[in-house]
């Protein structure tokens, strides 16, 4: 028994002998890592500097949290939340008023009309329902790019009213209401603007009109319809050529729709002034020079295009008969469907099948002036008896009747007598006269005068030009002086 009580005693001895070493182990680690005065005695300089930082340590945990609260606040209410209540539906909202949820949709290339349904949200139950309606069907299926159509779509998102353009001057709008449909026609209100361009050419004409604010259609007209039989556009032009024209713009809701109405038209070309005005005939608009005879000419030489000339006027030996016959025509090779025109304004005196010369149309001119066209393929939209104008397409090229290939056949005729088409003299086209002589002049004078001062403005030092002569002494008979250019 004693030895265990000393068994334990001794244990209990060794313990605490070892808690002894492991605490004098940590103080001497501790000891390593602290500064130099937390290992000394401490003096009242290190109490001194303890004091110090004891209080600075108090100062700054009283100051900081009032400026960490004046710095925070700002951001604290920034994200508070409040209930801030919608403004109310307007009273057309909830009436559901027509022309407050209006949808504008500008038709794109390659549109169709389902497209643009499908664009809106509108089904298309509801589109066929549309175009049953009476007269919408050729307007809606032709729709070009960029043209409109609006959608009135109120809150129920059913389409309560369509809106597009039937033709330049209409608007329609169409009310749906269940199974009805209620239509309204409005005018598209317009102006007009008369203006004079002029440009003179440096590169190119098509250049230098659209750089003059000329539209492709303008430039056309000044070119297929005014100065087409006196200027060869692809030969004759040069740099310093210029031209001058007095046209109507029109206008529609802000926008320039037209501008190829052209009133007068003058154009300086190899040292000579050719001049064009517009004038109503017979109800039809013409283009006359400043004496007043019309610029078109009676017939055109050729009445087919992209064609070569195959066989000319006179005796030779039938491609099909084998013999010596009078050739009282000339032939134009050409594919056969190739367009051909009427030679000039006629009326159409037969158009069927004739002999050896096929599918034929014979026009008749006036003033004992035929002129016949054979081997066609088939006809153009023409009837017998109908009147035609100059370059109508009557017809196009084959080989019906006596044929070896594919050809026009054209002749000339006065009086019956077949002449050469590619030597006749042409008639003059019939000039204007007494009255109409007058209001002719009366009507150009104004156009004249905004030509010759715009071109004084621009073009101080141009010498006039003998047509320009010409056209002040016509204007001078009207009793209308004007300012000639001469610089």
């Amino acid at each position: 028994m004693l030895n265990s009580d000393q068994g334990r005693a001794r244990k209990q001895r060794f313990k605490e002998r070892l808690h002894v070493l492991h605490d004098t182990a940590l103080h001497r680690k501790l000891k390593q890592h602290l500064p130099a005065a937390f290992n000394q005695r401490w003096t009242r300089r290190h109490w001194m500097h303890a004091s110090l930082f004891a209080t600075i340590g108090a100062l700054v945990a009283t100051i900081v949290p009032g400026f960490s609260h004046t710095i925070d606040s700002p951001y604290s209410v920034s994200h508070s939340t409040l209930a801030l209540p919608l403004p109310p539906l307007s009273l057309e909202r909830q009436q559901q008023t027509p022309g407050d949820s209006w949808q504008v949709l500008r038709v794109q290339r390659g549109q169709t009309l389902s497209n643009l349904f499908d664009q809106a949200g509108i089904p298309a139950t509801v589109m066929h329902q549309v175009l049953e309606h009476p007269g919408v069907r050729e307007s809606l299926t032709k729709l070009r790019p960029g043209a409109e159509i609006a959608f009135d779509l109120p809150l129920s998102g059913e389409l309560r009213t369509i809106r597009f353009d039937r033709d330049a001057d209409n608007r329609v709008e169409l009310s749906l209401a269940g199974d009805k449909i209620t239509e309204t026609v409005s005018k598209r209100e317009s102006s007009t603007r008369r203006v004079v361009a002029s440009g003179e050419i440096t590169s190119s004409l098509y250049a230098a009109a659209r750089k003059a604010g000329l539209s492709p259609s303008a430039i056309a007209t000044m070119t297929d319809e005014i100065f087409k039989y006196d200027i060869d556009f692809s030969k004759d032009l040069q740099p310093g050529d210029r031209f001058s024209v007095v046209l109507d713009e029109t206008w529609r809701e802000g926008e320039k729709v037209d501008t190829s109405k052209i009133l007068a038209a003058t154009f300086s070309s190899g040292g000579k002034t050719y001049s064009g005005f517009r004038f109503d005939r017979n109800g039809k608009s013409e283009y006359f020079d400043a004496s007043g005879r019309p610029l078109k000419k009676s017939f055109i030489r050729m009445p087919i295009q992209f064609a070569r000339l195959s066989s000319s006027f006179g005796a030779r030996k039938h491609p099909v008969l084998g013999k010596m016959r009078m050739h009282k025509g000339v032939d134009y090779a050409a594919r056969t469907g190739t367009p051909i025109m009427a030679a000039g304004d006629a009326r159409v005196q037969f158009a069927g099948t004739q002999r050896g010369y096929g599918n034929v149309v014979i026009l008749d001119h006036g003033r004992g002036h035929t002129t016949l066209y054979g081997h066609m393929s088939r006809f153009g939209k023409i009837k017998t008896g109908q009147r035609v104008a100059q370059g109508t397409v009557i017809g196009y090229v084959g080989s019906t009747g006596l044929a070896t290939g594919p050809h026009l056949h054209y002749e000339f005729r006065v009086n019956g007598v077949h002449r050469n088409p590619l030597s006749v003299t042409m008639p003059p086209p019939e000039p204007l006269q007494g009255a109409e002589l007058a209001a002719f002049r009366a009507q150009t004078a104004p156009a004249l005068a905004r030509i010759q001062g715009m071109e004084k403005l621009i073009y101080a030092d141009a010498s006039p030009a003998p047509d320009a002569k010409a056209a002040d002494t016509a204007t001078a008979k009207a009793g209308k002086p004007v300012k000639s250019n001469r610089g």
